[in-house]
């Protein structure tokens, strides 16, 4: 059983709360806002990690939200490369034949390929730092709450190279993270953290990532000028999923990074025995 009120430590007291939880609440108002000074001069909480171990996220995350703008631009081109081409070979079907010239059909290769190359190399440079920002914030919440977390700190950036595992476990790593960023003033933190940026720009990115690579399949595949037409559709439906996917990734970057300078204020969570550590 999940603890009420943050929803993600198993339960340890008689009124449904986890261990973490239950000490907030118990914990005086006025220790809240001195969150530095309940943990000492030097800034550690029993057992617990220091608050020097903490990094500012803030310039990786102007870094990310940059590159994410340039992903978004890129599937822009993309879209508009696709559409050039399938007016080009919807034009040119005659009876399920194709009647385009080869250099007419060659310059839209060239466009395809060109934006596709950038494609690549935008997501590329985003990925590392993201990795990168995706890291750190994930041992920044180590710090605020080692507790929330049910991955080890590896798997911020091992959970993305799982095959098919990494449809949802970077989601668990995220969530953790989230969880250990929220506000304290609320036990738990919960109701101060709404996880609707969080679930919205991963479903849109788990979406995304089905379509494009079933479109990109299906396109290299096709034979026919019907088919092409049908693949260049479904691979800007994939871009458009995927201009979507980058904006909320911004906001996604955004709130959780704002989150955590504001954390970084409180220190970490009251140290209590983990339910785990007991007996």
């Amino acid at each position: 059983m999940l603890c009420s009120l943050c929803g993600t430590r198993p339960v340890d007291s008689a009124d449904a709360r986890c261990a973490v939880c239950a000490g907030a609440a118990d914990a005086a108002p006025a220790d809240f806002g001195r969150g530095r000074a309940r943990a000492g001069s030097t800034g550690v909480t029993p057992n617990g990690p220091r608050l020097d171990q903490l990094r500012s996220p803030v310039g990786l995350a102007k870094a990310v939200c940059v590159l994410l703008g340039a992903v978004a631009v890129a599937d822009v081109l993309s879209i508009a490369a696709g559409v050039h081409s399938r007016m080009l070979l919807a034009e040119g079907l005659d009876d399920g034949f194709l009647s385009v010239s080869d250099d007419e059909l060659t310059l839209a290769d060239n466009l395809t390929g060109a934006a596709a190359s950038l494609q690549a190399f935008t997501l590329l440079a985003t990925g590392i730092v993201f990795l990168v920002w995706f890291r750190r914030v994930r041992r920044n919440a180590e710090v605020f709450d080692a507790y929330a977390h049910s991955m080890r700190p590896g798997w911020a950036i091992g959970a993305w190279f799982v095959p098919i595992g990494n449809l949802w476990l970077p989601f668990r790593v995220a969530s953790g993270i989230w969880t250990a960023s929220a506000p304290i003033g609320t036990p738990g933190g919960r109701p101060a953290a709404p996880r609707g940026t969080l679930n919205a720009w991963w479903a849109v990115l788990v979406v995304d990532q089905i379509v494009s690579r079933g479109a990109g399949r299906y396109y290299a595949r096709a034979e026919s000028g019907d088919a092409m037409v049908r693949g260049l559709d479904m691979l800007a439906v994939g871009d458009a999923l995927d201009i979507g996917a980058a904006v909320l990734a911004i906001l996604f970057v955004r709130r959780l990074t704002a989150m955590q300078s504001r954390r970084a204020d409180l220190g970490p969570v009251p140290a209590v025995p983990h339910p785990l550590q007991t007996g």
